[in-house]
């Protein structure tokens, strides 16, 4: 999607409060002893009293509101009877719709205390994220992004998940610009346009190198396995760089 008017945006940065506002709710009520299908119920609840839908049960008929991912999990976890536990690394990825647009975010959140590296590792996670949204704007190359997120992950010895990448949004969940790299690449000469609405959301690793599926036909796991971490917003292009669509309020 490309932004040319004020309603537009205006859509935009409703349902990107309304997703950024469920996932904290989750985030707040998250608890050692709750299963993940209490936690996505409390996601369900907040999208149905804003007016919105759920984008990953309208497009994909998704087992469950929203998608929450435990420690081995990293991506597309189906709530069910899971029981979070202390120590656990509990990632919430919240996307929905309402009048026609559409938003994205998510973000990885520890379970009490969780080791040293652990924390390292989610700290670093949302400096990865914020990095690749200052290369966001009008005119830049969406190489920027993943070349960016790259040198500060290599430079701080961590790996990228290589084919869990960032998209297009706004019209619908997925769109174009597909395949947004958040990792190093060669070869892709396109560029931002003014107005564009895309997602940034990288998958920081200490190892990781591939998503791959697993038996249930959408949880998806580290290959080979380790610890990995996601945060997510959305965000439209402009001259003077990102504007935030996913901020609560």
């Amino acid at each position: 999607m490309t932004i040319t008017r004020q309603d537009e945006l205006d859509g935009l940065k409703e349902i990107g409060r309304i997703v950024a506002n469920t996932m904290r709710a989750m985030a707040r009520a998250l608890e050692p002893g709750m299963t993940t299908r209490e936690l996505d119920e409390i996601g369900r609840l907040c999208l149905e009293q804003a007016g919105a839908v759920s984008a990953p049960q309208s497009t994909y008929d998704f087992p469950g509101a929203t998608c929450i991912s435990v420690n081995e999990e990293i991506a597309h976890g189906i709530p069910g009877d899971r029981v979070i536990a202390k120590g656990d690394l509990v990632n919430i990825d919240v996307s929905a719709s309402k009048n026609g647009f559409y938003a994205d975010t998510g973000a990885t959140h520890r379970v009490g205390p969780v080791r040293p590296s652990l924390e390292r590792l989610c700290r670093d996670g949302r400096r990865a994220t914020q990095i690749g949204i200052a290369q966001v704007g009008a005119g830049k190359p969406l190489a920027g992004i993943g070349n960016a997120i790259g040198q500060f992950a290599e430079k701080r010895g961590y790996t990228l998940i290589r084919n869990l990448a960032s998209h297009g949004v706004g019209r619908s969940l997925h769109e174009e610009p597909e395949e947004i790299a958040t990792w190093p690449t060669r070869g892709d000469r396109r560029r931002i346009h003014k107005g564009l609405v895309l997602t940034v959301e990288p998958f920081l690793s200490r190892g990781g190198q591939f998503a791959s599926d697993g038996s249930d036909g959408w949880t998806l796991y580290s290959t080979p396995a380790a610890p990995v971490v996601q945060y997510e917003h959305t965000v439209v292009a402009t001259e003077r760089g990102a504007i935030v669509l996913t901020l609560p309020g």
